[in-house]
């Protein structure tokens, strides 16, 4: 997916939540108001408008945390990010709203009566918990079983791509691009024609733009054009060679998605 792609996902999801969350504190406020109708309206409101405002402030934290588990390249024990990730989530929640209220009561508004910071975080931390884990697997769910709240990129209707080698501009065929590899702060492109063009550009803005005509990531340094892949060779240790047209590319057993969608490409 396109780096914008991932930005409207995000948005969607962050106002999935803000709007979910906004329903949820509206009832507490109601059942407060129904169940203690001396306490007055305004207190329940800040507090639990404090609450929202900070939930939906730090929603970045766990759909961060879990974008990160994504990537091919992470460590096999990706998935601990989540243990700092839940916690970084609560202590801003829980210290966000604390702070709030005390300001409202600074500045003459409801006091919403709070225990301490220790009490409250180790009461909302459960809580906050449960929602991490709530946020991760939907975020999960949806990512593999419905796509339509995660964009996919339309195909790109190009044809050609403009290599831009230091003044000169050569324009090729996506077709006739065989693979794209790193060289330092400069990216090479291999083509058919044996061509070895180099363009200022990194690696990782490549994919993003490649990725929906059917470049593949197979290892830190190289991106290969799935559609002229010839053959796969186990090269040991579960990597494996890509066979591209006349060139051989590694394939790191990291990039377990690529190897997959190669092996489904071949059957």
């Amino acid at each position: 997916m396109t780096n914008g792609g991932w930005r409207r996902a995000f948005l969607i999801w962050f106002a999935v939540a803000a709007i979910a969350a906004g329903i949820s504190a509206a009832q507490r406020v109601i059942a407060s108001v129904y169940f203690n109708p001396t306490y007055g309206l305004a207190a329940p409101i800040v507090a639990e408008g404090t609450s929202w405002f900070t939930f939906v402030l730090f929603f970045w934290v766990p759909w961060t945390a879990w974008r990160w588990t994504l990537s091919p390249t992470r460590p096999r024990r990706k998935f601990l990010i989540h243990i700092p990730g839940a916690l970084v989530f609560s202590l801003g929640h829980v210290g966000g709203f604390v702070v709030l209220r005390r300001l409202v009561a600074w500045m003459g508004g409801p006091v919403t009566f709070d225990p301490s910071f220790a009490t409250q975080f180790l009461y909302e931390a459960k809580l906050d918990g449960l929602t991490y884990l709530l946020l991760i697997g939907s975020f999960t769910l949806v990512h593999r079983l419905g796509p339509g709240l995660v964009p996919v990129a339309a195909p790109d209707p190009r044809v050609t791509f403009d290599i831009r080698d230091g003044a000169k501009l050569i324009r090729v065929r996506f077709d006739d691009i065989l693979a794209v590899s790193s060289a330092g702060n400069y990216v090479e492109f291999t083509l058919g024609d044996g061509r070895r063009p180099l363009m200022r550009a990194s690696l990782s803005a490549l994919e993003s733009e490649l990725a929906p005509l059917g470049f593949l990531r197979t290892h830190r340094s190289w991106l290969v054009n799935s559609k002229r892949v010839t053959a796969l060779k186990p090269a040991g240790s579960g990597d494996y060679l890509v066979e591209v047209a006349t060139i051989s590319v590694p394939l790191s057993r990291r990039y377990s998605r690529a190897l997959a969608k190669l092996r489904g490409a071949s059957a």
